[in-house]
């Protein structure tokens, strides 16, 4: 009975033996899916087209202001020189009388350099326009802490407040600058604090008393300053 057993284990063993030498070495399983990532078929090395970044044109300084400016259409970049509403209409169109201007002081070393102030309340086109056309000038621009400070002397005592000088903020966008109506270089500022980040509008006055500058919705009417 021992001997029958033991016969069995032997011929079963033999068997598993013979099974697994013919079945070979099991290969690894496959799978039928393939990540687009290897495809031959898709290009090699393409480059992903992106936006060039905006050029912003040739101009005096560019600024960064977060805030927009004020509503209004008066307001927006207009043609140098261009009349805004019914202001400045040709026929309605008269110079200041010379009651309502003040000759200020200019630069004691340009005898060319002079400056008016118009008593007159105009926006801002308006009164660059009737420094233009009764003046042939152009707004005030300024150029050094000098003359900035012998205008607001010889404004302080008026109690005009604020008035225009010929500063204007053009361009939309991360393309905005600050430039002069006359195309000056913009090589001062003298910005009252906070400005001209923190500021409304896109045309510049001069306050009368400290004689720092601020930004201004350029809709707003107010006595000027005329250079010529």
């Amino acid at each position: 009975m021992k001997f029958a057993l033991l016969l069995a284990l032997l011929v079963g063993g033999a068997s598993a033996l013979h099974l697994s030498e013919s079945s070979g070495p099991s290969e690894p399983e496959t799978s039928d899916f393939k990540s687009p990532l290897e495809d031959d078929n898709l290009p090699r090395d393409v480059e992903i087209s992106r936006p060039e970044a905006e050029e912003c044109p040739p101009g005096e300084e560019l600024i960064s202001l977060e805030e927009e400016e004020g509503s209004g259409s008066d307001d927006t970049p207009g043609v140098e020189g261009a009349v805004s509403g019914q202001d400045m209409a040709d026929e309605d169109f008269q110079c200041p009388k010379e009651e309502d201007t003040i000759s200020l002081k200019g630069n004691p070393g340009c005898k060319t350099c002079r400056f008016l102030l118009v008593r007159q309340f105009l926006k801002f086109d308006s009164a660059q326009s009737v420094c233009r056309r009764c003046y042939r000038g152009n707004l005030a621009s300024i150029h050094s802490f000098s003359i900035n400070f012998q205008i607001q002397a010889s404004l302080k005592a008026l109690n005009q407040a604020q008035v225009w000088i010929g500063g204007r903020i053009r361009g939309l966008g991360p393309c905005k600058r600050l430039q002069w109506v006359d195309g000056s270089s913009w090589n001062f500022a003298y910005w009252a604090s906070g400005q001209p980040r923190c500021g409304v509008g896109r045309c510049v006055t001069m306050c009368t008393r400290g004689g720092h500058w601020r930004r201004s919705l350029c809709i707003k009417r107010r006595p000027f300053i005329c250079s010529y």
